[in-house]
């Protein structure tokens, strides 16, 4: 099992080990052990699971108060997977990482707590399947628009299905007071006072 650092903080592609024979595979798609030496010890509280068609595009998302970590892998078709940090101050403000993940290659990225995460669909449609440390709670949520210009992600689709709540959500410069601090090798922290 490799564990890639994706060049921002705590960001991780992993690729497990994949057993093939004549009968098809076998893999082991998360153990604790392993990921802890690796130094992502973290307790997963929640799995999600969402199928989509060529051309989705789900993102940009994070929690306020509670922000997750999320283990992500696709169990079927492959996806364009996009993390971007938005801890203020950060070295690494509004970079953004891409990665493939598909059911051929068996990859995962692990995205910390303080980033927004979006995946974009480049199969017939696709499933992924995703641990977080945190629960959800819509109430939470905070949405950047896929396409802000400050980020400038290079997506694979120009005119994306999205939901409702996706096309309306608010550019990053929009909802600045609500990111996440970066706090050096802390978990990211939010704005005291921020929410109401």
């Amino acid at each position: 099992m490799k564990f890639i650092d994706a060049g921002l903080d705590g960001v991780t592609v992993i690729e497990p080990d994949v057993h093939r024979d004549e009968r098809g595979f076998f893999v082991e798609t998360y153990r604790a052990d392993k990921y802890s030496e690796a130094g992502l010890s973290v307790r997963f509280v929640q799995d999600n699971q969402s199928r989509s068609v060529r051309g989705t595009i789900r993102a940009l998302h994070t929690q306020r108060k509670a922000p997750q970590g999320k283990l992500v892998r696709a169990v079927s078709g492959a996806i364009f997977d996009v993390v971007v940090d938005i801890r203020r101050f950060s070295p690494t403000f509004l970079k953004w990482i891409s990665v493939e993940l598909s059911a051929e290659n068996f990859r995962q990225i692990y995205v910390p707590p303080g980033f927004a995460h979006g995946i974009c669909i480049v199969s017939e449609f696709a499933e992924i399947e995703y641990k977080c440390t945190d629960y959800y709670d819509p109430a939470d949520e905070l949405r950047i628009i896929w396409n802000d210009p400050a980020i400038g992600i290079k997506w694979p689709v120009s005119r994306p299905i999205l939901s409702a709540k996706d096309r309306d959500a608010r550019t990053l410069a929009a909802q600045m007071d609500l990111l996440p601090v970066y706090a050096g090798d802390q978990p990211a922290q939010t704005l005291a006072g921020s929410f109401t």
